[in-house]
């Protein structure tokens, strides 16, 4: 079966379930091995950028046609049965729609199968329903079975209502956004209280006075698509703005950058690891820690400088 996988959370459950996709979007990059694949997609936006440039790429793309653009002469080439896309989010990766119209255009004799997930249990779905279009239910059920354990296992150890910091995921520092869809939940299974923005919510926009207002008392910074690097050098897009010095979770030294690029922001199987990753820096005294290169303390405001 060709299979093409045009949103990096799809590539990485495909490949979990032990396909290789014959093709992949331009922002695949797990595992490592899927960058030698063709890229069926392009972005009309520096993903290099700072985040309010990009920002404002994103809205002038937008006006011009759209994020992305499929590569037609490579998507006609794969000659595809299945091809796994999206609907969450337009700016995130190439929609259901344009791949839709596509597939029309081409004549292509194909399935498209959209992802479309919002809640963990969402995630897990999608896992079954790609397991199913593959041939492949018996390791999908083998791969479900372990991460529901893994959940259970952290919901399990997590402290009572008492001992659970309020916080935030900052998913984009200009405009400032707060992390929504799945994000909440994941925060408050690993023993959180989280703000502003409701679970199975989009994310969401708001004022920095919001913020200031909420005062989280531990914080992630996990701008979507940005790895550790490029969300430290854009970290002054937050510790310029007026009291941020001033929230608890700076004084108090528990922020964290998060690499939002693989954890946090792809519903694929790794949420689960993104899980244990945040479970372990609000309590390290209850879990292991978190694996290297996924996350970067900010131990105290000096170190901001």
């Amino acid at each position: 079966m060709n299979v093409l996988t045009l949103l990096p959370s799809a590539t990485e459950i495909v490949c979990a379930l032990g396909v290789t996709p014959v093709g992949v979007s331009h922002s695949c990059d797990h595992p490592p091995a899927v960058g030698e694949l063709p890229t069926i997609t392009r972005s009309r936006v520096d993903a290099g950028a700072d985040s309010a440039t990009i920002d404002e790429q994103v809205l002038a793309a937008e006006r011009a046609g759209g994020v992305y653009e499929i590569r037609m002469d490579e998507l006609e080439r794969a000659e595809p049965d299945l091809i796994v896309t999206q609907g969450v989010c337009e700016v995130c990766a190439v929609d259901t729609v344009l791949v839709r119209e596509a597939v029309e255009e081409l004549d292509l004799d194909c399935e498209v199968l959209t992802t479309d997930p919002h809640s963990l249990e969402d995630v897990l779905v999608d896992i079954e329903r790609i397991g199913r279009a593959l041939g492949r239910e018996q390791r999908a059920g083998e791969l479900l079975a372990d991460l529901r354990a893994r959940v259970e296992a952290v919901r399990k150890r997590s402290p009572d209502d008492a001992e659970r910091p309020r916080v935030l995921d900052i998913d984009w520092m200009d405009p400032v956004m707060i992390g929504g869809h799945w994000v909440p939940e994941l925060f408050e299974i690993a023993g959180a209280e989280y703000g502003l923005v409701e679970a199975g919510e989009a994310s969401t926009p708001v004022e920095w006075d919001s913020v200031v207002e909420y005062d989280p008392e531990a914080l992630a910074v996990a701008p979507c698509g940005f790895d550790l690097k490029q969300t430290l050098a854009n970290l002054g897009d937050l510790r310029n703005r007026e009291g941020w010095s001033e929230l608890t979770a700076v004084r108090e030294g528990r922020v964290v950058l998060v690499d939002g690029s693989a954890y946090l922001n792809r519903p694929s199987h790794r949420l689960v690891d993104s899980l244990e990753a945040l479970a372990s820096t609000l309590h390290p005294d209850r879990f292991d820690d978190p694996p290297a290169g996924a996350v970067r303390r900010l131990t105290a405001p000096r170190s901001l400088d």
